[in-house]
This record gives C-alpha cells, structure tokens and sequence, in this order.
C-alpha cells in the first residue's frame, strides 16, 4: 500500500461519523471514558459533568477546578511517597492603614504621661474633655501641678498632647489597631498604651460629638434672583454692547434671612460657574469620598 493510500485512511479512520459534529463525537468519547475510568478523567465523586460533556468544578469557577486538581495531585503524591504541592495564595481586600503622624512637640508633650500614675493619665483624659467642652482652664492646671509638684505649663502641655491625640483619632475612627501602632512609636509601656487605648474607645463618640457642636455654622442658601443688563450706548461711545449681571443672594442662618447683592460680568461669571462644576467633579472621586467618610 503506498504512502497516499496510508494517509487517506488515517483521514477517514478520524474522522467524524455521518450526520455528526466532531466535537459533539470528543464528547461522546469522553463520556464512556468517564463511566469505564472516572479517577482518570476526573470526573469522580465530588466532581460534576455539563450537559455539554465538559468536568466542571461544581459550579465554583477556574479557581475551583484548580484546587480541585490540586487535590488529585495530593493524593497521587501521598501514594507514592513525596511532599505535597504549596497551597495556593488566596488573595482578599487589603486593609488599610491609618496612623497617626505625630510632630516632635506633640511626642515631647506626651512623653510627661509615662512620669506619673495610670490614675493621673485618667484624670488628664477627663481634663481633656472638659477641655473640648469648655476651653481652657489655668486653675485647674495649678492645682494638678501643685499636687504632682511640677510646673502648670508641663501640666498643660501633657493635657493639650493627650487632647491633640484623642481628637484626631476620633476625627478619623481609626480601628483599636491602628490606634495601637500609632502610639507605639512613643516608646510607651503596654500597660500605658492600654489605657490609652481605652480612654479612646470610651469617649471617641462623646468627642466626635463635641467636636460636631463645636464646629461652625455657616449661611445657607435660600433663594437667587438676577436680572441682566446690557449697556449700548454712551455720551462717550454711541455703539456699544457692556453685558452686567446683577445677583440678589438670599441667606439663612438661625432662623434669619439676609441679602447680598453682587454684580460681575458674564465672562467671570462663566469662569466662577466652570470652578464650582470642577469642584463638584472632585468630590466625586475616591479619594475625596474617603475622606468624607472619615469626617462622618
């Protein structure tokens, strides 16, 4: 038989038969293969079949069928005696750090914590917050100074540094975690940073609320009315077009309302326009929505 007889009846010995697909012949194939052997084909308990014929990984994706190959793999390797394959990696959302930068004069400040007693410590966070609601008060840093025989300025200085870091960390929300690494660049005692850490969890929502009433308030809007007008003509100048545009603002504050008039021409009033639609398109952004949040 010569060599062109040979390859004619290769060709007809794979190919498909009459009145069928060649893919859906493969899948036929593969489905007695599967029912005489299913540890070779894979397809044995634990694993499904489409109705196309094709293994699935029991609907669990590309990654299922990995880690499911993976574990075949496993136990061919335990049979024969070698280590197993490395676990795959899985990969999640990364957390996000938020700590706390804390200047030199801040850390000096702080460093007069560790001098004294955990109920001094406790006693300055009260301090502090009396600090938050009421201001300043020199009489109480006196006498805190003449029981702890130091000056009232070392007194006060540890007071602001304990409110400076209470504050922001509620301003933030940091988590009990990124409040731990934030004060463990202080050189602080466990003991000590845990206590920190608790005057934090106990009062960040009575500081975030002090600090909401504390904040100020500003006009709001109210109402607009504008009127446009075109000068064409002069003594000096017969013809002529001068566009103005005049701006009635109504505000409230408190209850009450006031007026502002302002004046300006189109050309500035386009650019103001063009300004307030950019900066509305920046708090649409991510970075500017995370900080928001952070406020809130």
């Amino acid at each position: 038989m010569s060599s062109t007889n040979l390859f004619a009846l290769s060709a007809s010995m794979t190919r498909s038969p009459p009145g069928t697909a060649g893919g859906r012949w493969e899948k036929t194939r593969f489905r007695e293969e599967a029912a005489r052997d299913p540890e070779r084909t894979g397809a044995g308990p634990g694993r499904q079949t489409s109705t196309a014929g094709t293994p699935t990984s029991g609907g669990r994706g590309f990654a299922g069928a990995i880690r499911d190959g993976l574990s075949r793999r496993k136990c061919s390797l335990e049979k024969a005696g070698l280590p197993p394959p490395p676990l795959l990696p899985r990969f999640g959302p990364k957390r996000r750090k938020m700590l706390l930068e804390l200047s030199e004069e801040h850390r000096e400040h702080l460093s007069f914590l560790p001098k004294v007693d955990y109920a001094v410590v406790a006693e300055f966070g009260r301090i502090a917050l009396e600090f938050l609601r009421k201001g300043s008060n020199p009489k109480v840093y006196e006498g805190a100074a003449r029981k702890l025989n130091v000056s009232s300025n070392t007194v006060q200085h540890g007071v602001e540094g304990l409110t400076y870091l209470l504050t922001e960390s509620s301003k933030l929300m940091i988590s009990e975690l990124d409040f731990q690494d934030s004060v463990l660049v202080l050189g602080f005692s466990e003991d000590l940073n845990k206590l920190l850490l608790q005057l934090y969890l106990d009062h960040r929502k009575e500081i975030r609320t002090i600090l909401s009433e504390l904040a100020p308030v500003f006009p709001s809007y109210h109402n607009l009315e504008w009127r446009l007008d075109v000068q064409l003509a002069s003594r000096c100048l017969r013809q002529q077009i001068k566009p103005a545009m005049t701006l009635k603002l109504h505000l409230s504050q408190d209850g009450e309302h006031s007026n502002q008039v302002l004046q300006t021409d189109p050309a500035t009033l386009l650019h103001l326009i063009q300004q307030l639609e950019q900066a509305l398109g920046e708090m649409k952004t991510n970075h500017c929505r995370r900080i928001v949040r952070n406020i809130k």
